[in-house]
């Protein structure tokens, strides 16, 4: 592939354009501003915890010990209020101003970061589950939304998944990449089934509980740029050695917000020690890379440090077109725009592919959505 230029399109193009890309959006964060917003949701007997024993929304993220996180876009917060915390504000900047097609929900709320009281837990996940339908999805039909559950306790993520998993709107099981357990134990493995059961994707990413392999770094920029790469590479390594991919190999693993330029290292690597370590892992019954250019699928963004040449490249190096599905990280500070982070310029063909295309072939779900 080559490139013509590394200057972006004109992001303002009108919707009649009928050359423009259709857009789908793998990595929209929708925000619950309180917990309490929760209670209409939540089985009375767990009440209490949020009204009396003040359980909030701190509690839930593990713990972030930065006061500096970036914060939002400014001009998103202009004229509907804060960014992504109503589906008016939320229509309006993404389906009006950035003129995308259909919307991922994944949400802040990271019930599977906590570490004790796992009914709880539990009972977040299905209230937050319901919070997400009754505010989000029920009131625009081109969102798509996550199930999160608590993958402490596998009995009740699969409770969880087969109470939502036949919602029309739902296309992905929701896992936070936290680092003190890896997601391809056997542990886990009920929660896949129950994923595969429902024809659903299953999505794995970052929270304020993901730690850099050294624990919490001195400052968020530190944080930022190792947390959520080194988190996603330990979860893919176990996938692979853990023979996951090999079984459950009709199921796309998703990577959101994790940064792209370490893959082609990691598959190579990942190839070489699979065939000097053989004997220890006969599960593992294909290539790494192979594997993985079968059932993970990554979203781009950040790609503040990646020109369209330099993607372009990207994908040749991994040797394939369809690892790489279009993100937004809707509302963040480094959030990216689709047409101007892949113009035309890196071929119409691979455009509309990381767009659109890579990520209908990624959610079952979306094969019938007609754009």
């Amino acid at each position: 592939m080559s490139i013509a230029s590394d200057t972006p399109e004109p992001y303002d193009v009108d919707h009649s354009d009928k050359t423009r890309p259709h857009i789908i959006d793998t990595d929209v964060h929708e925000t619950l501003t309180s917990t309490t917003k929760l209670l209409p949701y939540i089985d009375r007997q767990w009440r209490s915890y949020i009204t009396d024993f003040r359980f909030t929304d701190g509690f839930v993220a593990g713990g972030n010990p930065y006061a500096y996180r970036g914060g939002n876009r400014m001009d998103w917060s202009r004229d509907f209020g804060p960014a992504s915390e109503s589906v008016e504000a939320l229509r309006q900047h993404l389906f009006v101003e950035e003129k995308e097609s259909l919307v991922i929900l994944n949400g802040f709320f990271h019930v599977a970061s906590i570490k004790a009281e796992y009914e709880f837990a539990a009972a977040l996940a299905s209230a937050y589950n319901d919070w997400q339908i009754a505010e989000w999805l029920d009131k625009e039909p081109r969102l798509r939304g996550s199930i999160h559950v608590t993958d402490h306790d596998p009995g009740a993520a699969v409770r969880e998944i087969d109470r939502l998993g036949d919602h029309p709107q739902m296309v992905q099981v929701f896992l936070p990449t936290v680092t003190d357990r890896q997601y391809g134990e056997p542990h886990f493995h009920s929660i896949y089934e129950a994923a595969r059961r429902h024809n659903l994707s299953v999505a794995f990413h970052h929270g304020s509980a993901t730690q850099t392999v050294l624990g919490y770094s001195r400052y968020y920029a530190e944080w930022h740029v190792l947390a959520p790469p080194q988190a996603a590479m330990g979860q893919l390594t176990s996938l692979v050695c853990n023979g996951v991919l090999d079984k459950f190999d009709d199921l796309k693993f998703i990577f959101l917000e994790c940064s792209l330029g370490w893959l082609p290292w990691a598959m190579r690597r990942l190839d070489q020690n699979i065939k000097e370590c053989a004997p220890e892992v006969p599960w593992v019954k294909r290539l790494p890379s192979d594997s993985i250019r079968a059932c993970v699928r990554m979203s781009t963004q950040p790609m503040g440090d990646v020109k369209p040449s330099d993607f372009v490249r990207l994908v040749e190096d991994v040797e394939s077109d369809e690892l790489f599905m279009f993100s937004s990280d809707y509302p963040h500070y480094d959030a990216d725009g689709a047409v101007q982070t892949f113009p035309a310029a890196i071929g119409r063909q691979l455009q509309q592919a990381v767009l659109s295309g890579n990520a209908i072939k990624a959610y079952p779900r979306l094969e019938a959505v007609q754009l």
